[in-house]
């Protein structure tokens, strides 16, 4: 390699070659997957479509919102078909070139028969060479090289041997490295136009682009949010951490998305000056004399107004602020999830003691109903039955009935069909038939929890201080499955105000301190304290002023009397029971063949139970594998007054209601299509009685479909640590053993060998 010489190529096919393999490469894949296809439309799949006015307006909106949709496609179209043009080109031009050396045959250069004499073979030589000999004006110096090679191989005894054995006359040909670049690039002539294009694509493009991208990405945080309104909603969570809804709604209203200072999209009109302040009287309760920044300026006052005139369903003008409208609207699930993560994060900090005081579980609550509210176009305290479409709040009279009075869309589902033709009488058959269409595919999730402790040997008992895994199934079914069954009981639904979460069994409370008390810590995060309280009411007083200190502890307090009390009576039963394990001593001494049968038992039973955990832990790697891939389809959901498609996500999380404190973050689940299975982790209290907590499951798309699941947790005082273990003693016969061969060498010398 140290002696070749690398040149360009001069005829220019290897760089042919080097173009077309590249083109190639890119080629292919970018038709595949760049060529603008058309959808085929299934007419069943379009007939189950919802034909209500709203839906049909908001096809309409979605197809107009891509104006140069076909003008895209049309340049995507020609950039392919250039290149395949161009592709073609260059096979085309790859398949003339015209090897020197391929098929030789002397006989057919100098135009003679094979097996012609030699005076033939001269005489067709010169005739020739007085042609093509390049002094001459026909001469042609490529040609009459090859056909004095052609003469050689026929009159030249070594050259002959050359052709017959290799096919040239000049031997087996050497190889040869070179570039697959035309040699006019490095010509002197053109070495300013080749250093101006590396310098304009190197200095300059490529920074520029890298520079462009980088300064907008730094820009926002993962769930492609800018960083500044982050910073916001960290502010705002922190500064209320028991944050009512309406100012949730406010502070979500305040976003830097909708400030044209940090959002080129946004549009400012002149118009603005006469119909916001319009709208602004039209709308009570808004808040708009706040005087917190920015919750005062005057973009985040407009956005304001424009979120509670969609959840109040008012009607905007077109060109204006209904476009403005459908702009922040469309932003805003993005957003709430981002805020929902900031809580998050706060009650985290809280519980690491980074912060002063712990956001409340009705604070990230709030939060998540934000979703379906705006998702749905309607406020929270309204009927859930206005998510169907055709239904108005004139129509809500008619599901009023002195049998039965019917409030969720589940009670509306399992009416028998003639009287949920009665109740909705007040529709035509087309109408009717969209409404149950639309009822029809609404979600009824199935909701199972499982709580194990994984890594303790006992994993159905939980243990002080231990790590709980809570395992969620989730299987969801449309609602038309439930038509008419009136089997099926009503799940239960988020109880907010609950204060029956979280209660020791070992230390029962008054219920009037319960009902003083507004806000209770968990039992297992009270603070240590020095004296015992000489009355459970005491004990109140105190946790009460605690919690009003400081943030949550992770320090537990000494037991009460009662509780010494109930640990002393085990450890009497432990006495008792090693007296009997003595007592019983001599008697397994006399039964020394049993004991190594049961020995036998034991060792088999042990390697089962070898094998059933590692089973468990293949399972568990493969739950790992199904989780970590995340997808974002799942069911689309109707909502008419939502500008964009939208998909069915939901969040599920534990909590303690009593204490109102959150315990897992909560998991974003947003590929629930037929079944999916999320866990969920949390430390058990360090206090051991029977707690309930709630484990809860919210959607973000729908109102009224929120589920809570109530989990008795019964938790068990932890085993104390051991001081001596059986394997850990050396009996007295292998310490003499040890103390005899200590001198001894373990490896074996030639002497000893020999003696064997």
């Amino acid at each position: 390699m140290g002696g070749q010489k690398f040149e360009y190529d001069e005829s220019g096919s290897t760089f042919f070659y080097f173009v077309l393999s590249f083109l190639a490469l890119i080629l292919v894949p970018a038709t595949f997957y760049y060529w603008p296809r058309k959808r085929k439309e299934d007419p069943a799949k379009r007939e189950e479509l919802c034909q209500c006015p709203n839906c049909i307006s908001k096809q309409h909106i979605i197809e107009q919102s891509q104006p140069y949709k076909g003008v895209k496609n049309f340049f995507i179209k020609l950039a392919i078909i250039s290149g395949w043009v161009l592709l073609g080109f260059l096979a085309y031009k790859v398949s003339q070139f015209d090897y020197e050396m391929s098929n030789f045959d002397p006989y057919e250069i100098l135009g003679l028969p094979p097996g012609a004499t030699e005076a033939e073979i001269k005489k067709s030589y010169r005739k020739q060479s007085l042609i093509l000999h390049p002094d001459k004006e026909t001469g042609d110096e490529k040609a009459f090289m090859k056909l004095t090679k052609a003469y050689q191989a026929l009159t030249d005894e070594e050259a002959r041997r050359n052709w017959e054995k290799y096919g040239n006359p000049d031997g087996p040909g050497s190889m040869s490295f070179g570039i697959a670049l035309p040699s006019w690039i490095v010509e002197k002539e053109n070495s300013v136009w080749v250093l101006g294009l590396y310098a304009l694509v190197f200095m300059v493009a490529l920074p520029t682009a890298v520079g462009t991208w980088w300064y907008r990405s730094i820009r926002f945080s993962g769930e492609q949010v800018l960083l500044d309104t982050t910073e916001i909603y960290f502010y705002f969570c922190h500064k209320t951490p028991s944050m009512p809804l309406k100012r949730a709604l406010m502070i979500l209203a305040a976003s830097c998305e909708f400030d044209k200072r940090h959002n080129s999209e946004i549009i400012e009109r002149i118009t603005d000056n006469e119909e916001v302040p319009m709208l602004l009287r039209e709308l009570p309760n808004l808040g708009e004399k706040n005087k917190e920044q920015p919750l005062c300026r005057p973009y985040s006052i407009k956005a304001r107004a424009l979120l509670h005139a969609h959840l109040s369903r008012m009607r905007l003008p077109q060109d204006t602020l209904e476009c403005d409208r459908r702009y922040i609207v469309g932003r805003c699930p993005d957003l709430i999830v981002e805020m929902v993560n900031c809580v998050n994060q706060l009650i985290a900090l809280a519980y690491a003691r980074r912060i002063p005081r712990l956001p409340t579980i009705e604070t990230i609550e709030n939060c998540m109903k934000l979703s379906p509210m705006i998702v749905q176009g309607l406020w929270e305290y309204k009927s859930p039955l206005l998510q169907l479409p055709y239904i108005t709040e004139d129509h809500l009279k008619y599901f009023t009935n002195r049998k039965k009075h019917i409030k969720s869309l589940l009670q509306l589902a399992q009416l028998p069909g003639e009287d949920r033709r009665q109740v909705l009488r007040f529709l035509n058959d087309k109408q009717y038939d969209d409404l149950m269409k639309v009822l029809g595919k609404m979600p009824y999730i199935h909701f199972q929890v499982n709580t194990e402790v994984i890594d303790d040997e006992n994993s159905t008992v939980v243990t002080a201080g231990a790590i709980v895994t809570v395992t969620v199934f989730l299987r969801r079914t449309n609602m038309k499955e439930l038509f008419g069954d009136m089997s099926i009981k009503e799940k239960e639904i988020i109880k907010e105000e609950e204060e029956g979460g979280g209660e020791n069994s070992e230390k029962p409370e008054n219920d009037k301190n319960d009902k003083k008390e507004t806000f209770k810590r968990p039992v297992w995060m009270k603070q240590q304290t020095k004296k015992h309280p000489a009355s459970k009411k005491a004990k109140k007083t105190v946790a009460a002023k605690v919690q009003a200190k400081a943030p949550p502890a992770p320090s537990t307090p000494p037991p009460s009397s009662n509780e010494t009390k109930k640990t002393k009576e085990p450890k009497k039963k432990d006495e008792e029971g090693e007296d009997s394990e003595v007592g019983s001593s001599d008697e397994s001494a006399s039964h020394s063949s049993g004991s190594d049968e049961e020995s036998r038992q034991e060792k088999s039973s042990a390697a089962e139970d070898d094998d059933d955990q590692w089973e468990k832990f293949q399972k568990r790697l493969q739950k790992r594998e199904r989780l970590e891939g995340r997808s974002k389809s799942s069911h689309p959901v109707h909502c008419p007054y939502f500008p964009q498609e939208k998909q069915e996500y939901w969040w599920c999380y534990i909590c303690d209601r009593k204490s109102h404190t959150l315990l897992t973050a909560p998991a974003h689940v947003t590929a629930l299509v037929d079944t999916h299975e999320l866990q969920l982790r949390f430390t058990a209290p360090r206090w051991p009685g029977l707690y309930t907590l709630a484990c809860c499951l919210r959607s973000d798309s729908y109102i009224g479909m929120d589920q809570q699941q109530d989990m008795k947790l019964d938790v068990k005082e932890a085993a104390a640590i051991p001081a001596e273990h059986p394997q850990w003693d050396l009996s007295d016969s292998d310490t003499d053993n040890n103390d005899q061969g200590g001198n001894e060498s373990e490896f074996t010398t030639d002497d000893e060998v020999e003696e064997e």
